[in-house]
């Protein structure tokens, strides 16, 4: 995101997305103007111009981030001696990474059709990179006989489709804590790979 220089801009420029971000996630992309986020941040319209060329730039630069930090972040986390504790590591830490941002999960799935084809592009193959991560955990297993599955690629579609469905009914202070939630994940989980 482009920055405007001045004392104000490491305050405006995130302010701006995280209006955005908000905004989008509750109303749908296409019915949040411009000029509604600028209203949220308390600048002129004109002003988030000095931010960012336009409104699928912005939504861009929020789905990217959201990538980048999901990948960054998956990166540092130990991963334990093997298959099994490597699909430990990711079940519990899809669930702790994306209730922590359920409105950056929401606009990373509702929201990716409104990208023009490059940006649509380089956002899909980031998630490709990211689901790439959990197939490889799925072929160790498998190779290694720990894993009973016939088809890794569905098997890990289902898996990240099964752990990222929790951010759309997890409320902080229901019933279920997040570490109970991921530890029922986990046993899920690994009952679907016949670990």
């Amino acid at each position: 995101m482009a920055r405007k220089t001045g004392s104000h801009a490491q305050i405006t420029g995130p302010k701006i997305r995280s209006e955005a971000l908000r905004l989008f996630a509750r109303h749908g992309f296409a019915a949040v103007s411009m000029r509604q986020i600028a209203a949220a941040v308390g600048v002129q319209a004109g002003a988030l111009y000095l931010y960012t060329p336009d409104k699928e730039a912005l939504l861009f630069d929020l789905l990217k981030t959201h990538m980048d930090e999901l990948l960054e972040a998956w990166a540092g986390e130990p991963r334990g001696a093997g298959p099994v504790e490597a699909l430990e590591a990711f079940v519990r830490f899809h669930i702790r990474f994306n209730l922590s941002r359920p409105d950056a999960v929401f606009l990373s799935y509702m929201e990716l059709r409104n990208l023009g084809s490059a940006n649509f592009v380089m956002i899909e193959d980031l998630r490709k990179a990211y689901e790439r991560e959990l197939e490889e955990i799925l072929i160790a297993g498998q190779q290694a006989k720990v894993f009973a599955i016939p088809d890794t690629k569905l098997a890990t579609m289902a898996l990240i489709a099964m752990l990222t469905g929790v951010t759309t009914w997890f409320r902080e202070g229901g019933r279920l804590s997040q570490a109970r939630i991921a530890a029922i994940y986990w046993d899920m989980a690994r009952k679907a790979v016949g670990a």
